[in-house]
């Protein structure tokens, strides 16, 4: 044995034995101990799951018109992987030259050549932006900022990240890093140059040479600059995409259908080149609907990443319903994504498809979303839409409203820019029609809005609630007073108290209460009294005295009660039976401000004047109360706490400075003023405020869609529906208000309000008599005119305040105004960054939540507006002798609120109709507007013969 293992080749033999002892258990160690492991991880690295997008459903109105859909769209391409390595080159120049010629949009590198200059795309981006902020291209980020901060008066002690807040929070957004200091191209551009271990100091042109010298991109030397562009483009976008090189990359995202076609005729030629079918939501009817359709947009917020990524698997690129339809109905059109299996080699190229069932794998088809049906009628939404338009566009010139049922003559009312309608069933509660302007392309946002256009949509004069908003649905998120429009619901509950609808009161012009005095409108404009007048008269003539009567159950000119109780809570109760309340019940997003009562009244001026004691509590007590939140609190809430016995002015002052006000009487005094003429003094309900309320005027707050609401209810007898937009969804029909089947008229006192709209539009006294007398159907309606409160805000405050400053205060001089106004913002700047700093340390959700509260208040304030700071700065240099009256004593008023409501036919009604427009001065300029919807509507023919202008009616309401 000894022997043995002395003999060389023996030695040898059993090296080799043991080697094989090893190799075979390695073998049975990978193959049958770990052989399933070692086969999944196989799988794993080869097989690759690829999500496949589901058909989004289709919208259509009511008849089976298209109103959205995903039309198949086209784009291009590229799996490297296919690309012959000899032909790279060659291919990429070609495609880029198709392209071009073919004038697509395609993919970029970051460095471009133009007439022989190498440029950075990055510094030619903030050049850009440079320019058109005022800035030439040697400004820095960090100049620039620190040039906006000093334009805006922010304290240069305030770090760059609580200035930048401070500028965010007044609507500035800036391209610019805080914590680097630099504009985000130049990151953009430097983690570009890194990528490629170059430094960010390199000028373009050595760069591009550097990038395009780079073995691994294999471009010949003997390729132009240009031509080696071409290929770097798709060079530099393959390197990006790192281990995930088996993931095609979209070379165009979208080209037109010729493209397409002759790419497929190239494809031989340009193997790895494919077509993609893509689906691009689009809008047949561009803007019509727009409101109602809604837009879509990018997964942007932690809200939607939530709810669609990491609730409902959505891929993070997912482009999802934002607003309306869309938005609403998200997860229904969406449908549900498929998914297939996809070979690659090692380094992450594609190989094949998978033959799925060698590997036992199953691949998922996607299921295309459901197609949803609307109530709305496509036609009738167009009609409605040109009408509001025509209607605008004539009241802002002062024209003529030409329509086939009969021209109509406009007074101009230059402010009028918005407007909106709506149509309902009125036994069923389906919107038929309901229309914004102005309205938006919703195209516009299918494949990613641009700033240009998104610039486009907002409003010149944001400062204005009545300014032109493209985006935003005035039907349903317009609060305005109803003006007249009200008085139906007035008569209604004065008749179910007991009120005669045949017993005549005497309306005398006017009521003096104290030294007010509450004028009929028919008094006010024309000293005239309507006299002897009944329910149906009232309604016809819109006689406000009337109202006055049966609102307070008593006849004002007697001097006598009536026969039956009536008060402000009795109204706003039998207001609740109509909805005004309470929102519509319709899918998209709407408002309801809910009905006007003392109480609410009060706690809204309360709410107001806490807001307010928070805001000027610095200027009138020390600084360790105002500092500390609690104290401030408990001080507020104690002085509010005083408006349950509004003590005398006197006794104000002295509870003031018990409380710690500052020891200057005089001071004090004007903190007392504010409190009790600002706030205390108007938290009580006045008979005035009944008087207001029974004529529409007031704290009503109602939007178009309440108020079809309440005239649908009105036609239909007392059947209160909520209101909708769907009919069908996928295959599942919508019967929204199956189970309303009782009304609560029931006295039938809404037959005589029914009648008395009848003759509010067919009546010889009707301001809208004209207007309809030519019509072949019996239309019941009322016309409103309601009062705007408050005036216009200038475009810009800062020129309004200086122009007029020497009639304001005569005494002040503007560079002193000026100096102060600056002091003053420099103050809040600190402030904001104070509490946006607390915010941030907060230690708890519910103090981040308290200071986060206070900002948004301050921000809603205009705080840091140097408008609102000048107007603070004049009060305060005159000590407060100025005030907000005679500050905005140049401003113009808003114009009246022009209303009309109806429905038809009288004797069965089917649908109501509701046109209201803003600053349009009269209650009767929405009636043409009308009348072509109950054209449409009914299919019916105008007469033969033409129709001559009809002058404006010299009498309304």
């Amino acid at each position: 044995m000894l022997n043995l293992l002395k003999n060389r080749k023996n030695h040898i033999f059993i090296g080799f034995v043991m080697i094989f002892i090893f190799l075979a258990y390695s073998l049975y160690d990978v193959t049958i101990t770990h052989g399933e492991e070692f086969y999944q991880k196989s799988i794993s690295n080869r097989i690759k799951k690829i999500e496949t997008q589901a058909k989004r459903g289709d919208i259509y109105d009511r008849n089976g018109k298209l109103l959205a859909t995903s039309d198949i769209g086209f784009a291009i391409e590229l799996n490297s992987s296919i690309v012959p390595t000899d032909k790279f080159s060659e291919i990429m120049i070609e495609v880029y030259d198709f392209l071009e010629a073919q004038g697509e949009t395609h993919l970029e590198f970051p460095i471009y050549i133009e007439n022989g200059v190498y440029k950075y795309r990055f510094d030619e981006s903030i050049k850009k932006w440079l320019l058109n902020n005022g800035y030439d291209e040697s400004w820095s980020a960090e100049a620039v900022f620190d040039d906006i901060r000093s334009a805006n008066y922010i304290d240069p002690n305030l770090s760059y990240y609580e200035a930048y807040r401070i500028l965010y929070n007044q609507g500035k957004y800036l391209p610019i890093s805080t914590s680097k200091m630099l504009f985000l191209d130049e990151i953009y551009k430097t983690t570009f140059l890194k990528m490629y271990g170059l430094d960010s100091s390199i000028s373009a042109e050595e760069a591009f040479h550097k990038i395009r010298s780079r073995s691994e991109f294999k471009i010949s030397s003997d390729l132009s600059d240009q031509d080696a562009y071409k290929i770097l483009i798709f060079k530099h976008t393959i390197k990006e995409q790192g281990y995930l090189k088996y993931e095609p990359i979209t070379v165009a995202s979208s080209v037109s259908k010729e493209t397409a076609v002759l790419l497929q005729e190239k494809g031989y030629e340009l193997p790895g080149f494919t077509i993609k079918y893509t689906t691009i939501r689009t809008y047949p009817n561009t803007s019509s609907a727009a409101h109602i359709l809604g837009y879509m947009g990018k997964i942007a917020s932690d809200a939607e990443i939530e709810t669609y990524v990491n609730q409902q698997n959505y891929n993070p690129n997912q482009i999802i319903g934002k607003t309306g339809i869309e938005g609403v109905y998200e997860q229904d059109l969406h449908g549900e994504n498929g998914y297939k299996y996809i070979e690659v080699d090692v380094y992450g190229k594609y190989v094949a498809d998978v033959d799925e069932a060698a590997y036992g794998l199953d691949s998922k088809n996607a299921l295309s979303g459901d197609d949803i049906y609307l109530s709305i009628d496509l036609d009738l939404q167009k009609v409605l839409e040109a009408s509001l338009e025509k209607a605008i566009v004539t009241l802002q010139t002062g024209g003529t409203y030409e329509s086939p049922w009969g021209n109509y003559k406009f007074d101009q009312y230059a402010n009028a820019e918005t407007a909106a309608g709506v149509v309902v069933n009125v036994k069923t509660g389906e919107v038929l029609a309901s229309a914004s302007y102005p309205s938006y392309d919703v195209n516009l946002f299918s494949t990613g809005i641009s700033q240009e256009d998104w610039n486009a949509l907002n409003p010149v004069n944001k400062r204005n609630p009545l300014a032109a908003r493209p985006l935003y649905n005035s039907a349903t998120m317009m609060a305005i007073q109803p003006g007249s429009i009200y008085k139906m619901m007035t008569g209604y509950a004065a008749l179910e108290q007991g009120l005669n609808p045949y017993q005549k009161l005497y309306s005398d012009g006017f009521i003096e209460i104290g030294n007010q005095r509450f004028g009929c409108w028919y008094w006010n404009d024309y000293g005239g009294k309507h006299g002897l007048t009944d329910f149906f008269k009232a309604i016809e003539v819109s006689c406000n005295y009337y109202f006055f009567n049966v609102a307070s159950g008593k006849d004002y000119y007697r001097d006598t009660p009536l026969n039956f109780e009536m008060n402000p809570t009795i109204m706003t109760e039998y207001s609740k039976l109509f909805g005004l309340d309470s929102k519509t019940g319709i899918e998209i997003s709407e408002v309801s401000m809910g009905l006007p009562d003392p109480d609410k009244k009060k706690k809204t001026i309360m709410a107001l004047l806490s807001t307010q004691l928070k805001l000027i509590a610095k200027d009138y007590f020390p600084e360790n109360i105002v500092n500390d939140e609690d104290q401030l609190n408990a001080l507020v809430n104690t002085i509010v706490s005083w408006s349950n016995d509004n003590p005398g002015r006197g006794e104000l002052i002295t509870r003031l400075l018990d409380l710690g006000s500052n020891s200057d009487y005089y001071i004090t005094e004007k903190l007392a003023d504010i409190i009790k003429y600002d706030y205390f003094n108007l938290m009580k309900w006045y008979e005035s405020d009944t008087l207001n309320l029974s004529i529409g005027q007031g704290d009503h707050t109602y939007t178009p869609m309440q108020i079809a609401r309440y005239i649908a209810t009105i036609a239909n007898g007392g059947y209160l529906n909520e209101f909708t937009l769907i009919k069908k969804i996928g295959d599942t029909n919508i019967v929204k208000n199956k189970d309303v089947t009782e009304s609560f008229d029931k006295n039938g006192n809404l037959e005589y309000v029914k009648q008395a709209m009848l003759l509010a539009v067919q009546g010889k006294e009707s301001s809208v008599y004209s207007i309809f007398k030519t019509m072949p159907l019996a239309i019941a309606g009322k016309t409103g005119t309601a009062q705007k409160e408050g005036l216009i805000p200038p475009l810009d405050e800062v020129t309004y305040l200086t122009e007029y400053l020497g009639e304001i205060a005569p005494s002040l001089k503007i560079e002193d105004v000026e100096a102060k106004t600056i002091e003053i913002i420099k103050s809040r700047s600190e402030e904001m960054a104070v509490l946006e700093k607390q915010k941030n340390e907060a230690a708890t959700e519910e103090e981040k939540q308290v200071k986060s509260d206070k900002l948004d208040a301050l921000i809603q304030k205009d705080y840091l507006n140097k408008g609102t700071a000048m107007r603070d700065a004049i009060k305060e240099m005159t000590d407060f002798s100025v005030t907000d009256e005679e500050l905005n004593q140049f401003r113009l008023p808003y114009d009246n609120y022009s209303g009309f409501v109806s429905f038809a036919p009288f004797d069965d009604p089917e649908i109501a109709v509701v046109v209201m427009i803003p600053q349009a001065g009269h209650g009767y300029y929405s009636a043409p507007v009308a009348r072509d919807i109950f054209a449409e509507y009914f299919h019916l023919t105008p007469p033969e013969e033409p129709i001559e202008v009809i002058d404006t009616p010299k009498l309304d309401e």
